[in-house]
């Protein structure tokens, strides 16, 4: 187990939203992202998880191969959760990576990519 400050782990989810690459970078719109110590029971239910189970991110929105016409009045989420990656990981450069990958993970799911095919993809 390996634990930051929140100010710390904000600086990794940042410097990770900031890694990713420009085409995509630049067509992300209307999502704000956030972390949290810990998922709620609420999105831990939504998504059919029990208590013993591990969410690191969530994407919470309409990705834009669904959107259509849609025109958001509130931003898309993504939530980045620092409690369970500390307790996840044993370094901060494993931390590090843990961010990065979670963050790619979710932002994936803004796009349209859905878990069967990041599971392809090694994400």
């Amino acid at each position: 187990m390996v634990r930051v400050s929140s100010e710390r782990f904000e600086e990794l989810v940042r410097d990770a939203m900031e890694g990713l690459p420009d085409q995509f970078l630049s067509r992300i719109d209307n999502v704000v992202v956030v972390v949290q110590q810990r998922p709620t029971r609420a999105q831990m239910d939504h998504h059919g998880l029990g208590p013993n189970e591990t969410l690191f991110g969530l994407y919470e929105g309409v990705p834009m191969t669904v959107r259509g016409s849609y025109a958001p009045s509130m931003p898309d989420r993504i939530t980045i959760f620092q409690g369970p990656m500390e307790r996840y990981c044993d370094t901060e450069e494993q931390l590090v990576e843990q961010v990065r990958k979670t963050v790619v993970h979710e932002v994936a799911h803004y796009f349209g990519i859905d878990d069967d095919r990041l599971d392809e993809l090694g994400l």
